[in-house]
């Protein structure tokens, strides 16, 4: 899968969109490179990562979490990332559209980085 490479802006407080596609039943992945606005790379050394999506609904009604991914800094100088779901995760999940974002901290500094839609597809074949 290809790198979603983002420019965030610590000061405008906005998370970046990028949406992914999940099919159930496979292990899912999604890398991320961060520049900040002199397209140098976003340094996330000593922050921690979080990620969770929920079931999108219509406006006005809530939802929980139903699956949270592991965030994995792959160059935390470098600002690379990736979230990730196995496939035991992913089979557990019905088909639809889902909401998702991703909040890395470092002490009390909380950034909401990135957020979007996930389109959850069922699988047709299975394994051998």
């Amino acid at each position: 899968m290809a790198t979603n490479k983002i420019t965030f802006d610590p000061d405008s407080d906005v998370a970046r969109p990028v949406n992914l596609t999940i099919n159930t039943g496979a292990t899912f992945k999604a890398s991320f490179e961060v520049v900040g606005l002199a397209n140098t790379a976003f340094n996330f050394i000593g922050y921690t990562g979080s990620s969770q999506m929920a079931k999108s609904v219509s406006i006005g009604s809530t939802s929980h979490a139903v699956a949270t991914f592991n965030v994995g800094f792959t160059s935390a100088a470098g600002g690379k990332f990736n979230i990730s779901l196995g496939s035991t995760e992913t089979r557990q999940l019905t088909e639809g559209r889902y909401i998702y974002d991703i909040l890395v901290s470092s002490g009390s500094t909380i950034y909401r980085i990135i957020d979007g839609m996930i389109l959850v597809k069922p699988g047709i074949s299975s394994a051998p």
